[in-house]
């Protein structure tokens, strides 16, 4: 009968961690190496994938991981403590200032504006997740960031598109370079509050036009179902027309660039809105994908749709997103009745 292998003592297994943190980590409390830095983000991007994180989330924390390693060796730093990664969030919020543009790219100093409150608090919760991931790692003692107070991220009140302004959206993508795309597009955003990254996403085994109802992948990869009405589907219906697509070909294609052909991407359906924006002479309004699903949900509200459904549609895990849509369409309900009150319209 084979002898079972003894089992390690308290002290043996202590002293064995210790002895392999000392002997294999090239970390010292709360302190890392920049070579060291760059080998470890890579290991924790292969567990981003294992642990099914969502593509974009994956993508975000792999142009983080490109852009802390570029600032520290800008600097001529040799390793990342507090004060490195406190000088990194510093350059996120302000690196527009830089003669060179954000991130050494002289294409951004043209477009010296600060980043949104939002992005700067993404950051901040990536590089906490990081460094965390160290620490369970046993790479590192505890980390840095911890000590880091987090930014104030104050809620962001985006102005929806006013009904004249949708009207001149629309006509703006019919004399576009793509004008049925570009029409299904703003109507689709507009009747379902799609995300960006959900839009583009879509793909052909993906429609039920016939129901009238797609199938998208949001954040957590998370899948739900989304409604749309009969305008954005006869719109949809027209510029799928136009050409056959295979059951896993995308959507919606880029016309334009070097990715002509390609999926459209949210860089380029970004920069698809702002240019119907232009075109339209829209003012008063950030014209973006977000615009678009914030209408949405201020409609949805305005035309007596409920709350928990709006949380179900916009894939919400909790109320408190959608809450900021109640918040703002009671107030509008307000100053409508002020505007428009019956008795105060009475002559006296």
């Amino acid at each position: 009968m084979q002898k079972r292998a003894p089992a390690f003592t308290k002290n043996e297994t202590r002293q064995s961690k210790v002895n392999t943190r000392n002997t294999v980590s090239e970390f010292t409390t709360d302190v890392v190496t920049v070579s060291s830095l760059q080998r470890h983000i890579e290991d924790w991007l292969y567990d981003c994938q294992f642990q099914q994180q969502s593509t974009n989330t994956i993508e975000f924390r792999l142009q983080m991981g490109k852009k802390l390693i570029w600032f520290l060796e800008q600097r001529d730093h040799s390793r990342c403590s507090l004060a490195e990664l406190r000088q990194f969030l510093a350059y996120v919020a302000d690196g527009y200032k830089e003669p060179n543009g954000r991130w050494g790219n002289p294409k951004v100093a043209a477009n010296l504006k600060p980043v949104r409150p939002a992005t700067i608090h993404r950051y901040y919760r990536e590089l906490r997740t990081l460094f965390n991931w160290l620490v369970r790692e046993e790479l590192l003692s505890e980390s840095p960031v911890e000590r880091i107070t987090p930014p104030k991220l104050k809620a962001e009140q985006v102005q929806p598109f006013t009904q004249e302004q949708i009207e001149t959206l629309r006509r703006a993508a019919r004399r576009s370079f793509h004008p049925r795309r570009d029409e299904a597009i703003v109507l689709l955003l507009l009747d379902t509050g799609l995300r960006a990254s959900e839009l583009c996403g879509l793909r052909m085994s993906d429609m039920d036009m016939q129901g009238r109802h797609c199938s998208v992948i949001g954040k957590g990869n998370k899948r739900r179902t989304i409604y749309f009405g009969r305008t954005a589907g006869k719109a949809l219906w027209q510029y799928l027309r136009e050409e056959p697509r295979e059951e896993d070909s995308p959507i919606f294609v880029s016309d334009r660039g070097k990715r002509a052909g390609e999926p459209l991407q949210r860089s380029g359906l970004l920069q698809l809105i702002k240019r119907l924006g232009r075109a339209a002479h829209v003012q008063d309004a950030r014209c973006s994908p977000h615009t678009f699903r914030h209408t949405f949900a201020i409609e949805f509200l305005r035309n007596g749709g409920n709350v928990f459904s709006l949380q179900q549609i916009l894939g919400h895990t909790s109320l408190h997103m959608t809450n900021r849509y109640v918040a703002l369409a009671q107030a509008d309900i307000e100053n409508q009745h002020r505007q428009f009150s019956p008795a105060d319209r009475l002559r006296s």
